[in-house]
């Protein structure tokens, strides 16, 4: 299996060019849950060690449905499917142009769960236009087990998020064990209240958020991802709900710039259009570098062919 590796303002993607499954024809969508029901192996055998870690995004590219895309991909990280991912997305662009397969300019992109378009600025820097977001819930309140009432926002940016202001631990790579801590046990809290996205769909991510740390930017963040693994970028999807929660609240004015820190400190710049009363579209742009070209080799008697799982340990 042929891949490039790059990462986006810290955050790891693994292109897979060719020797992945083949998923037929059919919608993206389609294409995604069959990649999920017959191939699930290989978000682990991809992305989990002794091949990867736990932080890796997969990003397995198919033909698109839309001629008019230059490429369809389905996200992945090491627990399942992904439906969008704004820094993979940055990360497929750079690594895109580092094969030289297209140029500086605007590209159309097919995802599950909608088409996004990104714009090639120069060798690393990416600016992607996502799929619609929106604020689903404002003010949600749930009992947390050794941390109290949490309060928070749920929305839409390609992934369902729970957002929340939180003050208790500073948001800083020190504290990165009691944050991922924390942020697990607010997502087990919304799974035990059935607190869920639109039509019961799993909020998958966790959203903590604080002050900037640096002059230069408006808010810091810290995102756990499905699994364990924390978002070591802004999170281009988080930056996505964050927008339009703000939009939703006026605090935000359509074309003005918000320039999201990471937990390590590096930086998006965000802006949004409005779509409708309550939808909005949001831009991200970022940065990504090719760090390897490999290729994966999957041996028929490697007893951890499919990656080191939960079920071995």
């Amino acid at each position: 299996m042929r891949v490039i590796d790059s990462h986006t303002e810290g955050e790891p993607t693994r292109v897979i060019l060719s020797g992945g499954p083949d998923l037929g024809n059919g919608s993206l969508a389609d294409r995604a849950r069959r990649l999920c029901d017959e191939h699930g192996w290989i978000h682990t055998g991809v992305l989990a060690e002794p091949r990867g870690h736990d932080a890796m995004v997969g990003a397995l590219l198919v033909p698109p449905a839309d001629p008019t895309c230059v490429t369809g991909v389905i996200y992945f990280n090491t627990v399942g499917n992904l439906g969008m991912c704004g820094h993979a997305t940055i990360g497929l662009v750079a690594t895109l142009a580092h094969l030289g397969q297209i140029g500086p300019g605007t590209h159309r992109i097919e995802t599950p769960v909608g088409v996004v378009t990104a714009q090639l600025l120069d060798t690393n820097t990416v600016r992607v236009t996502n799929v619609e977001s929106y604020r689903l819930h404002a003010g949600v309140t749930v009992e947390v087990d050794g941390l109290g009432p949490i309060t928070g926002d749920v929305a839409w940016g390609g992934n369902w998020f729970f957002l929340t202001d939180f003050h208790q631990i500073d948001l800083t790579m020190d504290n990165i064990p009691a944050l991922t801590d924390a942020a697990d046990r607010i997502r087990t809290a919304l799974q035990r209240d059935g607190i869920t996205g639109t039509d019961g769909a799993e909020i998958d991510h966790v959203e903590l958020l604080g002050p900037a740390r640096s002059s230069t930017a408006d808010g810091r963040s810290f995102v756990l991802c499905p699994g364990m693994a924390y978002d070591r970028s802004p999170c281009g999807t988080g930056c996505s709900a964050k927008l339009a929660c703000l939009a939703a609240d006026g605090s935000l004015a359509a074309g003005a710039t918000w320039r999201q820190e990471s937990v390590i400190g590096s930086t998006y710049d965000c802006t949004y259009v409005d779509q409708s009363p309550d939808r909005i579209v949001a831009t991200i742009q970022g940065r990504a570098f090719v760090t390897a070209e490999a290729t994966l080799i999957f041996t028929a008697d490697d007893p951890f062919r499919t990656g080191i799982r939960a079920d071995h340990r």
